[in-house]
């Protein structure tokens, strides 16, 4: 059996970690949800949020990780044989996303080569959706593949397929280091040119304006936790497996800390960087801030393009640093995404790193090719949607109720934690993830899926919601189920003694 892959050093797992948490979301999904709730009063929830859910969780996975040191399957198997499904679940929940994932670092490869010369012209809605995309004209017509999509995600991924054959340190750590420190300077670069731009004054306003009324709704707590829950890379595998990679002796709570606030430092310049960019295009057209304000792929393909058309001088270089941070961020990301299925089948069945990584990523790109079609726009916002509130968020609350009340070994964790820490972690640990955690996923859960049954998302129709949406959902608990089933190909560790 092959000796277990490590970091080089404890600055390489947080360059992994960090690049893991920085993604897309941080980018275009956090100023817009800031804004929506509350502007400046929403870092209240925020924060509360991180310290009572997103820090708690993502401790929990460094010390299973890193106390039972393995994969996700294995580490849940070790605790208990009946459970060793849901690192499955975890596992094939991140295989999904990273199939979609990675076709949106495509896009993003485009567009850095669009900026130059602003090439998508004055239309920019009609060229992303029709020119470049070529959006079908219903959820079922799927069409022929989009060669202008399909090229550059086969580009992304062969580059990943190299880092990924290359291991934890030389390849996951090594594009870490080169890529995360590059994407910092440059959402710097970003925001500070974008607050100095005229009329951003009035963007940074609308963002940052406290409206402390809001902290009185429900729906803005929801969101806060939902932020961090979906921002922090917990639910899925990643940091548990990443932190199995770590050294025996390994500081868990002080690195926790700092990915954690690395994250929302990120978000909040992002942030910065954005809502500036928006009150520029704001006073360019004559128009109020909010309505230009937008979220996800409509500010990023869309209504950023507008600000690079409007930029004065150097729009050229501006849209490549925009879209390049784009293209650095999501590909840390998934990176970390692939990696738990790549370490849950290299160990289930005793696979070279090689072997399992060429099955994981060729079936995965195999998977992807359904998102360069011309409907793949549809297909993809669906299972985005559906994999993500109720495949991370519920994968996430099984593993917490299943450590904090079934097989109840938070103590033995915060043990662990406290005896390898500088900073040790008290009752309140126990607390967040006996009560609030659960509470507040269980409410998040519930509240979408009310506004799933006011509503179906996007107004898709109801087959293709049942098909793409919770069919992947429903798909990934029956793999999970299913290779549990299947026999270990090597010997298994238990407590540190062979079975």
């Amino acid at each position: 059996m092959e000796t277990r892959e490590q970091w080089s050093n404890r600055a390489g797992f947080l360059f992994a970690a960090i690049g893991s948490a920085i993604g897309l979301g941080n980018i275009w999904r956090y100023p817009y949800i800031a804004y929506e709730n509350g502007g400046g009063a929403f870092l209240i929830p925020y924060f509360i949020a991180l310290l009572t859910a997103g820090i708690p969780i993502l401790l929990l996975e460094y010390s299973l990780g890193h106390r039972y040191r393995g994969s996700a399957p294995q580490v849940f198997r070790k605790i208990s044989k009946k459970w060793e499904w849901l690192g499955w679940w975890q596992s094939f929940v991140a295989f999904i996303i990273v199939s979609f994932y990675v076709v949106i670092i495509g896009w993003s490869l485009n567009y850095t080569y669009y900026s130059i010369g602003t090439q998508w012209g004055d239309d920019t809605e009609a060229f992303f959706f029709e020119n470049f995309l070529g959006l079908s004209g219903g959820f079922w017509e799927m069409g022929g593949l989009q060669w202008k999509v399909l090229l550059p995600v086969f580009l992304i991924w062969l580059i990943i397929f190299v880092v990924m054959h290359l291991g934890v340190r030389k390849g996951i750590e090594g594009a870490s280091r080169i890529l995360m420190p590059i994407l910092i300077l440059m959402m710097v670069i970003i925001t500070i040119r974008a607050v100095t731009l005229p009329g951003a004054g009035e963007g940074l306003n609308v963002l940052l304006t406290p409206d402390f009324s809001s902290l009185t709704d429900p729906q803005v707590w929801v969101a806060a936790y939902g932020q961090v829950f979906f921002s922090l890379s917990i639910g899925f595998a990643i940091m548990l497996t990443y932190a199995s990679y770590l050294p025996k002796k390994s500081d868990l709570s002080n690195s926790g800390l700092i990915a954690a606030f690395a994250n929302s430092g990120f978000e909040f310049l992002a942030a910065l960087g954005v809502f500036g960019a928006l009150g520029f295009l704001a006073a360019s057209q004559g128009v109020d801030v909010n309505s230009v304000v937008n979220a996800g792929v409509g500010l990023a393909f869309v209504v950023f393009p507008q600000i690079i058309n409007q930029f004065p001088g150097l729009n050229s270089l501006f849209g490549v640093l925009f879209f390049g941070s784009l293209l650095f961020a999501g590909f840390t990301s998934a990176i970390s995404i692939l990696e738990p299925t790549i370490a849950s089948v290299k160990e289930k069945f005793n696979l070279s790193r090689r072997a399992a990584v060429n099955w994981v990523c060729g079936l995965a790109f195999l998977l992807s090719l359904l998102y360069t079609t011309q409907g793949g726009l549809r297909y993809l916002d669906t299972v985005d949607h559906f994999i993500n509130q109720y495949g991370v968020a519920l994968a996430g609350l099984v593993e917490v109720l299943l450590i904090a009340w079934f097989v109840r070994r938070l103590n033995e964790m915060r043990t662990h934690i406290n005896e390898i820490s500088d900073i040790r972690i008290g009752n309140w640990w126990n607390l967040c993830l006996r009560v609030i955690t659960p509470v507040m996923v269980l409410v998040m859960t519930g509240f979408s899926l009310f506004q799933e049954w006011l509503k179906p998302y996007e107004d898709y129709p109801l087959n293709g919601i049942a098909l793409m949406g919770w069919g992947s959902v429903v798909l990934t608990i029956v793999v999970a189920v299913v290779f549990q089933r299947l026999d270990w190909k090597q010997t298994q560790v238990q407590g540190g003694k062979k079975e």
